[in-house]
Formats: C-alpha cells, structure tokens, sequence
C-alpha cells in the first residue's frame, strides 16, 4: 500500500552550483511511504506524516544554503561551530562563513532534485517506525509562465532563519504599468536579477577586486559571504520582499514619470509585497 502526500510544503534555500555559484532556489516537497496497514487501516496517520517531514525540512534544507560535499569544486572546514567554504565556478569563486546550522552538507556531487531527495530519504529512513517499509522524496519547482528570478540574500535583523547570509527563493514577478501587465519590464527585471546575491551596502566590508565582502552579527552568530561583484546587485535597504518590491516600483516610477506602476514581488511560492505607485503621487 502506497500513502502519498503531494506538495505537502516547500523549501526556500539557496545552493552551490557549478557554473551558476551561489543559487536562490524554491522547491515544492512530495512524499509517499510504502508499507503494510496498522490496527487503524492506515499505513501512517497524514498528520504525523506532515508535522514530521515539514519540521525536519525547517530544520534541515530551509533558508539554509546546500552545499555537495562531493564536488571537486568546494573546498571546505568546520571549526568552533562554524563552517568556512570557497566555491569556485565558471572563471570565478565565492566564499562563505557561517554557523554550522546555517549549512546543508548534502553527501553528493551536485544539488538536484533527486540528489536532495535522495539524501533526505537517507535521514527520514527510521522516521516513521517498521511499519513503513520504503520512504520516498521528490522535490519539484513551481510551474510559471511568466518572468521570475533566482535571488539569495540575508536579512541580519530578522529572529528567524531568514537572518541567514546565504538563503534565496526562485520567484515570480508581475509588474502593471497604468492598469496593463507589461510582460516587457517583468522580463527586465527578471534579467536583471538572473541568479543574483541581493546585498545591502551597510553590510559591505570591502570591496577588493573583483568581488564584494559582506559581513554581519545577526542572532545565530557571525555572518560572511564574499561574492563576485558581476553576481551582486546592492540596495540601500534591507533586503525583506516588502524592500525588493518598494525598489522595484520607485525604480520604474523613476523611469517613466507620469504612469502609474503596480509591482507584485513575489518570495517563493504564493506570498510576496504589493505596491503600487500612482501617476502624480
């Protein structure tokens, strides 16, 4: 007997990948256990199976920045809590200090789907007792027809996970220029923010050719990330949804006087910031 659970949560991450560096990703979870039925007629109770799998995804793969332990590209160290890691992709390298908790250490090559899934079906094997006989994960993005982009970013003020430098989202984006949705500067921004590191410039400890060195103390501990510059994109502002979208929108109400602007940013999946900016105001 196959019980299955579909899209039952996401996971919002950023991960190290071969050409592209640092990638801000969204993935929605699936799940299904395969074993024989209980003295209640159920192979596992749908409730326990989703408090379990959506707290071992918060804890282990959300807002977290996955990292193939295998990959010829990654040299890395843990020391005093801390894993310190250089990345080196295309022509370039990044580099990142963070606190243990803040880094998956994915046994594998590459970040995919299925290299995922497969390392977190290894740590869920013993999740739900004997009677469940074979565990599988899949992991898939959101279908979108229009424009969206991979960002990462940190958010130092927060109390959560999101205080984490290197975490990101895929991510759609609406933009309406006087009432029509302009597929036109959805596109733009898209581009714009292809694969980005969204950093604010008060967090900017140096600026050493070619890359840009962001340190913070958040929280959960201390915070570095060294990006190339060509893959950073800098704001005055924090850099919560709420900001990303109230830049976007004061950007092109700045770029064409007169129309009125309505910027939808999304963070993930189904939720984000509206504004809207109006002709004269």
């Amino acid at each position: 007997m196959l019980l299955f659970v579909d899209q039952l949560t996401n996971a919002d991450f950023s991960y190290l990948h071969p050409e592209r560096g640092l990638l801000g990703e969204t993935w929605l979870a699936s799940i299904q256990l395969e074993g024989q039925l209980d003295d209640q007629s159920m192979v596992c109770d749908f409730g326990r199976v989703k408090k379990q799998v959506r707290t071992f995804l918060d804890d282990r793969i959300d807002h977290c920045l996955l990292v193939p332990t295998r990959s010829p590209n990654l040299t890395w160290a843990e020391q005093d809590g801390q894993i310190k890691l250089e990345w080196r992709f295309g022509d370039t390298q990044l580099r990142c200090r963070s606190p243990k908790s803040a880094i998956a250490l994915i046994d594998a090559d590459q970040i995919t789907p299925s290299t995922v899934a497969h390392w977190c079906e290894q740590q869920l094997r013993h999740a739900f007792g004997d009677g469940v006989a074979r565990l599988t994960m899949a992991f898939e993005e959101e279908a979108i027809s229009g424009a969206f982009y991979h960002y990462s970013h940190g958010l130092k003020k927060h109390d959560g996970n999101c205080q984490r430098i290197a975490h990101g989202h895929r991510s759609r984006i609406q933009i309406w220029r006087n009432g029509v949705k302009d597929s036109g500067l959805e596109q733009y921004w898209a581009d714009l923010w292809k694969d980005i590191y969204i950093g604010t410039r008060d967090d900017i400890i140096g600026q050493p050719d070619p890359l840009i060195d962001f340190r913070y103390q958040a929280q959960q501990g201390d915070f570095f990330l060294s990006m190339p510059a060509k893959h950073c994109y800098l704001v005055d502002s924090d850099t919560t949804v709420e900001c990303l979208a109230e830049h976007i929108a004061s950007s092109l109400a700045e770029q064409n006087p007169g129309d009125s602007i309505r910027v939808q940013a999304y963070e993930g999946v189904n939720k984000g910031a509206i504004v809207q900016k109006k002709a004269g105001a």
